[in-house]
């Protein structure tokens, strides 16, 4: 077979992405901005294409099981520091997939866990983060039912890596996705936002403030059944890697309707727009890990955020926006001092390993 035979034969096998651009992974495209959106679209999603994964929602809805819908949702986590203010890799990786599960409208029961662990790690560390799990795990009502342990040589590996899997029970007649959006949704946040970004940058960074910035690293699952029972719910998200801003950006794009949000409405704590403008970074690309957002039926929204406020979870839910048939795809923020910005999907790496 000729070389050029051989070309030909192969093309369809080829990277759709240019490789004249990226020959290499940058950690950019795991920052949840545009950079990791095009990699799912344009290499991940073609050679598995199937209506489940071209959804690109946090977990997958499956067949049902006994009447009711499974889902199935995946996570691993690499965050440096493994320990932080308020938390460590250990509950960070069942309140990650926790709610993975539950903005998928489902109740979250079991989980799997794999751990890759570098040759030399402490076994008090280890231990502490295994109880931290067992903690989160206990408190969420999931129970870990399998898992796999890998070492790795010394240098191999950063510490410990952790893969979490989580399947759940859809909670009866929830319909969640971005094609259930209509014009006229009202956006819910649950609480401040940003706070899981500036937790870690604070200790990787040697910041000090006044008092600790703790993650707000939390199982949401709870907080989703008090809102599931006062009103219509069409899509959840929780902002984690990217933020708020990555996480309405994929649901305008996906929903082909436009977003528009108020900065005046954004819950920010002081301290924490504080150590934004330190270091240079938009609250809106900041990581949150027990955060969600809520496109809710406006003659629903008070009741639903009600619901929310009465939950420790959601004592500071705001709305902060709402679905426009204006914009398709993009979303448009209201800024304090009267002017239109156009909130775009970041591209580079703001903070990377930041879950």
């Amino acid at each position: 077979m000729s070389k050029s035979e051989k070309k030909e034969g192969t093309a369809s096998f080829h990277c759709p992405i240019p490789i004249s651009d990226y020959k290499s992974v940058l950690l950019a495209h795991g920052s949840g901005g545009k950079l990791t959106n095009d990699l799912i679209r344009k290499m991940f999603v073609p050679p598995f294409r199937n209506e489940q994964l071209e959804n690109l929602h946090d977990g997958a809805i499956l067949p049902s099981l006994n009447g009711r819908q499974l889902t199935i949702s995946t996570d691993s986590f690499v965050v440096n520091p493994i320990f932080f203010p308020g938390g460590d890799i250990g509950s960070l990786s069942v309140h990650g997939t926790v709610n993975d599960i539950a903005m998928c409208g489902a109740e979250p029961l079991y989980l799997s866990v794999g751990l890759i662990i570098e040759e030399g790690f402490p076994m008090d560390d280890l231990w502490t983060i295994i109880l931290s799990m067992e903690k989160a795990a206990k408190e969420a009502g999931v129970q870990v039912v399998t898992g796999d342990t890998k070492v790795v040589d010394r240098g191999k590996c950063d510490k410990i890596f952790i893969n979490t899997t989580g399947i759940g029970a859809v909670w009866p007649e929830m319909k969640i996705g971005a094609s259930e959006i209509q014009a006229g949704d009202k956006i819910i946040v649950s609480g401040d936002i940003a706070r899981h970004g500036i937790s870690i940058m604070s200790v990787r960074e040697g910041l000090e403030f006044e008092t600790v910035i703790e993650t707000d690293s939390a199982s949401l699952h709870g907080l989703v059944n008090a809102m599931r029972k006062k009103g219509e719910i069409h899509a959840l998200r929780d902002p984690t890697r990217g933020g708020v801003s990555s996480a309405l950006n994929e649901l305008a794009e996906a929903s082909g309707y436009g977003i528009q949000i108020d900065e005046e409405n954004l819950p920010i704590r002081e301290q924490v727009r504080g150590a934004c403008e330190l270091l240079g970074l938009d609250p809106l690309y900041v990581a949150n890990e027990g955060k969600l957002l809520a496109f809710v039926n406006s003659e629903d929204a008070d009741a639903v955020l009600n619901a929310m406020r009465a939950d420790p979870l959601g004592k500071e839910a705001a709305v902060i926006g709402e679905v426009v048939e204006d914009h398709p795809g993009l979303v448009v923020l209201n800024s304090r001092i009267g002017g239109r910005r156009v909130v775009d999907m970041i591209t580079g790496e703001q903070l990377p390993r930041i879950c």
